[in-house]
């Protein structure tokens, strides 16, 4: 298999490109010790990522304090505490994946378009690029509040191709979710799995990505 026919490659971001769990993870402790509630370890907070920022705020809520006492008002508070405590350690301890910075360098050289596709807030897309200094690589990124609905719908996908000015048949996404799977089925392209990522604990191929990697190293040759 090879993509060489393709122009845009869409790329996840959290657990793709980057493993964000360090600092996500403190950042959802410093809510719950507001709520006096005890903290969560980097594996517990590990399958609550990848709907975006609020469902993580509230699948940790729930693991800590049982559904029944979550108010809309609780999650609206609670959800404030998360995204001011993440502003303030948003790349402290993130870091990049084995092969992400050779990769990207030789798709760049090799006169590729790519982009980010995340259910991460948009505001936080930036300053990680700018601090692990990967900005360069890419010509767009949306984040979970960039339009009107996220991936595993596939209206940021379908976007991206019409932004950049290129077709579905001749884009890829890249992801480690079945949120970037599904998307991407759901926008009639083709997918690229990565099986290290943190797909809630489950088996990326069970999604039937058109290929499924282990290490990110290997899109040199897909490529």
């Amino acid at each position: 298999v090879n993509f060489t026919d393709k122009d845009l490659i869409i790329f996840d971001f959290d657990g793709t490109l980057i493993n964000s769990i360090p600092d996500l993870t403190i950042a959802v402790n410093k809510m719950l010790a507001h709520y006096n509630l005890s903290p969560l370890t980097v594996a517990q907070v590990t399958p609550f990522i990848g709907n975006g920022a609020k469902p993580l705020v509230k699948r940790a809520l729930v693991s800590a304090m049982g559904e029944d006492k979550i108010t809309n008002a609780l999650l609206d508070e609670a959800f404030k505490i998360y995204f001011s405590a993440y502003k303030d350690v948003t790349c402290e301890k993130t870091f990049m994946y084995p092969g992400v910075l050779d990769t990207l360098n030789l798709l760049k050289q090799k006169g590729y378009t790519l982009a980010i596709c995340t259910n991460k807030p948009f505001g936080f897309i930036e300053p990680i690029l700018d601090t692990l200094k990967i900005k360069q690589f890419f010509t767009l990124w949306i984040g979970e509040d960039s339009l009107d609905q996220k991936k595993p719908e596939a209206a940021p996908l379908l976007h991206l191709v019409k932004t950049l000015d290129t077709t579905i048949e001749k884009s890829i996404m890249v992801g480690d979710s079945k949120n970037d799977i599904l998307a991407a089925q759901n926008a009639n392209m083709q997918s690229i799995g990565v099986s290290y990522g943190y797909n809630y604990n489950e088996n990326i191929s069970d999604y039937n990505p058109t290929q499924v990697v282990d290490d990110f190293s290997e899109l040199q040759d897909l490529f």
